[in-house]
């Protein structure tokens, strides 16, 4: 169990440090800076990269929300549940305080006023989105996230390609919310980041806690029942 748990505690650290550093430090680098296509890819090559180091290990889950639409898809046990969680949580912690050591040391830098890649709605969205729209979002996202996972790691499923498959797909999420959300769709790195913004984004974080997880629950749900082979 402990080797599960450390890849769980590094793989959301990588997710974390990859996609939300990319945001804080690189998305508007004046001249050079990636934008949010960019940022879309960076999340995407986390969970990428990470599926591939330790996916063997822990599954690579990296997000509470997959840890509990699996359970709920039945490919996983619940007795693992609450401490992948607390794994992920950590790593996300982890990274953003590593993320925080960096990013301080720009002159000027502010984690209060820089958002620091938090997730929001309203007036804390980048779009202007409204709390509707976000929760639309991250319930409809976060359940073809695990229509996505489910269906790659199939057994019917060529098992070298579920970390590109994964991957692109959180790259394809990340593409459609950012200017709704920010984008979540994970807890942890929600949690992470709002920890050091440490004002509006603590208020608005219960949204990044149920909403993907209701949305990961009924990709759980949907696949075990609709899609998956009956014989399994």
């Amino acid at each position: 169990m402990n080797r599960k748990l450390y890849a769980e505690f590094f793989g959301t650290f990588w997710l974390v440090f990859g996609g939300c550093g990319s945001a804080v430090l690189a998305a508007n680098f004046p001249v050079s800076g990636i934008g949010f296509i960019g940022v879309s890819l960076a999340f995407g090559f986390t969970v990428m990269t990470m599926a591939y180091a330790v996916g063997h290990i822990s599954g690579g889950h990296f997000n509470p929300a997959v840890t509990l639409g699996l359970w709920f898809g039945g490919r996983v046990s619940f007795k693992i549940v609450p401490f992948y969680i607390i794994a992920q949580v950590a790593g996300g912690i982890a990274a953003a305080m590593t993320l925080y050591w960096v990013a301080s040391g720009q002159v000027g830098f502010n984690v209060v006023d820089s958002g620091f890649a938090a997730n929001g709605f309203g007036e804390h969205s980048p779009g202007q989105y409204s709390m509707t729209a976000a929760i639309i979002a991250e319930i409809t996202l976060t359940c073809f996230f695990l229509l996505i996972i489910m269906g790659a790691t199939d057994s019917r499923a060529p098992a070298a390609c579920a970390p590109i498959a994964i991957g692109l797909g959180l790259t394809l999420i990340h593409l459609i919310s950012i200017p709704v959300t920010n984008t979540s769709v994970n807890p942890a790195r929600s949690t992470a980041v709002a920890i050091f913004q440490g004002t509006w984004a603590l208020q608005q974080l219960w949204l990044f806690w149920v909403m993907p997880i209701i949305g990961g629950i009924l990709g759980g749900l949907i696949y075990r029942f609709m899609l998956q082979n009956s014989n399994e």
